[in-house]
């Protein structure tokens, strides 16, 4: 069976349990080469598909970011190539700059590790207004968060970022990790297949990578490793730095059984939504290097944008491919004239042929006939750079667009003699968003949840995360809002239109308030507002009150005041009777016994 590294889950609780578990009759040959011929089967049909964004990706690669993609314009199978110059097509690295900042702008305002970007709450109401509700969600919030801080999680996210706006498709794996808990893992565009299910999400992830004798023998377990190997792991020396090939799949377990504690014929427990397989490409039939299953879908793979039942997504990079063409093509004519400026193609008589020669500053050329022979320029090139440099700028600034720079770096573009206002920024702000709409949603759905979604579950089941309260334990729904930077930036509308309705209110109140009669501000309810208000905010549970104490806190204040209302009515009847006993009215009687006569009071 194939060697397993505990998880910092089962480090720190050696009683819990793990989201990954491991085959436990991977030696059943018979079954093992069925699995093997599946599996090759998947290869196959994965890279088929995958041929013509394969082409295109290498195109993109080589104008864009060539360094990273080595899989797509080198010779990735010989290691010795890899660093060998491949950004020969790139004159102008406007596009490569224009996705980093894309990536960039993209990773401070959806996942910004600086501040909270996503809030636990319960699809119920009822259940989501509970105190205690609110403020286990905030803890394990906190928690999850401090694990994706201290784990390489954003690390990994910015790279994603960057895959997904230069390719339009973007997988990374999550694993547990037995130091920080979880482990992230970008696969390069070239490397890594999907496939999507019958709702038109991944779900599946295959890939194909090189791995060294000695990281084989690391990760998997000698036991586990081929015949090729194992002798490379004895000779020791040179041999530890050889590479094989090895093949990785991901994909839904066809023998899921929701709850079964049964084994499928694969050596997993039926349990399992997912299976993986690791084997090596020239090994024998059967022989693999690790099957595990998971609960739940180990990686993410957001797509910038998808066409019909496509799994590859289109990009901005493959938007603006023709403006970089045309603009490595613009620099190298633009190049090419100053160069034919300064330094002219020549024409000489033929008498100097074989003649010593010089062109350069300061050198002197001999020639029996000055007046005829000589040196003189084929043709005068006179360039008009502005025009060229004029259209080399707008193609610039329409990559910059493709790429949302506007959007990202709207501040820094803006002139400051311009005069320009913070209202006006903002109204601006709100109307490029519309246009990255569509892809925050989709980004949310394939991107942010499985992360979140993976993560909560390792860390539940490797005991990382409090107890949760019966109402959540019992209705086991989590629902996720994400309130990163532009996800508030949407959101503002919402608090803006609150803000105007009670301005509004205020304004046709006013007249009314004074006679104190009924006016609009009757129709708004100040709890339910404060509770709205700061759910869009976003606001930490921890700050406002519990409704219980705030109920308690205004029946104190109400017996306060009647407290006080009854206590001042004493003291003005105490004031009276002594005010009516000092007032003489003749015959030694004072007011206050003449009243206490005509009551028939004592005298």
């Amino acid at each position: 069976m194939a060697r397993r590294r505990k998880s910092a889950a089962e480090a720190m609780y050696p009683t819990a349990k793990t989201d990954d578990g491991l085959a436990v009759n991977d030696n059943n040959r018979n079954t093992n080469v069925k699995l093997r011929q599946r599996c090759e089967a998947r290869f196959t049909s994965l890279d088929s598909e995958r041929y013509s964004w394969w082409t295109h990706w290498s195109e993109i690669a080589k104008y864009i970011l060539p360094r990273r993609y080595v899989w797509l314009t080198t010779n990735r199978q010989n290691s010795y190539e890899r660093g060998a110059p491949i950004n020969q097509a790139i004159l102008d690295n406007t596009a490569t700059r224009a996705a980093r900042n894309c990536s960039a702008g993209m990773m401070a305002g959806i996942t910004s590790p600086s501040r909270p970007w996503f809030r636990l709450t319960s699809p119920d109401k009822t259940i989501a207004d509970d105190p205690d509700v609110k403020l286990w969600l905030e803890e394990v919030q906190s928690r999850m968060l401090r694990v994706m801080a201290t784990s390489n999680y954003y690390v990994a996210k910015h790279t994603q970022y960057f895959d997904l706006v230069v390719f339009g498709t973007a997988p990374m794996l999550i694993y547990e990790d037995k130091e920080t808990v979880i482990r992230c893992y970008n696969p390069c565009a070239g490397e890594y297949y999907v496939a999507s299910g019958p709702k038109l999400s991944i779900n599946t992830f295959a890939r194909e990578f090189p791995f060294t004798v000695a990281q084989c023998v690391e990760e998997y377990g000698l036991e586990n490793c081929s015949q090729t190997v194992k002798s490379g792991w004895t000779t020791r020396g040179a041999m530890l730095d050889q590479e094989v090939t090895i093949r990785h799949l991901i994909e839904p377990n066809p023998e899921f059984v929701e709850g079964s504690n049964t084994v499928g014929d694969s050596g997993l427990m039926r349990s399992f939504k997912f299976r993986e397989v690791y084997y090596e490409r020239n090994a024998q039939a059967g022989k693999y290097l690790r099957i595990q299953g998971f609960f739940v879908q180990p990686f993410s793979c957001p797509r910038w944008d998808v066409a019909s039942n496509d799994s590859y997504g289109r990009s901005p990079g493959m938007d603006a491919l023709g403006d970089v063409k045309q603009l490595q093509l613009e620099q190298k004519r633009k190049a090419q004239a100053i160069d034919k400026f300064v330094n002219p193609p020549m024409v000489a008589d033929v008498s100097m042929k074989n003649e010593p020669a010089s062109l350069l500053p300061g050198g002197v050329t001999y020639t029996t006939q000055i007046g005829q022979a000589g040196f003189k320029p084929v043709y005068h090139v006179m360039p008009q750079l502005q025009y060229m440099l004029e259209d080399i700028q707008d193609v610039q600034g329409r990559i910059r667009d493709t790429f949302y720079n506007d959007l990202f770096l709207m501040i820094s573009q803006f002139d400051p003699k311009s005069g320009i206002t913070a209202t006006e920024i903002d109204a601006r702000r709100e109307e490029k968003l519309i246009m990255l709409e569509p892809v925050l949603e989709r980004n949310e759905i394939e991107g942010l949840s499985p992360d979140i979604l993976r993560i909560f579950n390792i860390m539940m089941r490797g005991g990382l995360l409090p107890p949760p309260p019966p109402a959540i334990a019992r209705t086991r729904r989590i629902k996720v809002e994400y309130i990163s930077i532009l996800a508030e930036a949407q959101r503002a509308v919402a608090t803006t239109g609150i803000e105007r309705l009670y301005v509004f209110a205020g304004n046709i109140s006013a007249p009314k308030l004074a006679s104190g009669g009924p006016t609009a501000l009757d129709n708004l309810d100040d709890d339910e507002t404060m509770k709205q208000y700061s759910n869009l905010l976003s606001v930490n549970p921890k700050i406002m009150k519990d409704p219980r104490k705030v109920a308690e806190l205004r029946a104190q204040r109400q017996e306060a005041q009647a407290a006080a209302v009854a206590a001042q009515a004493g003291m003005a009847a105490t004031q009276g009777a002594k005010t009516l006993s000092e007032t003489d009215v003749g015959g030694g009687t004072n007011a206050l016994q003449m009243m206490l006569q005509g009551t028939g009071g004592p005298l």
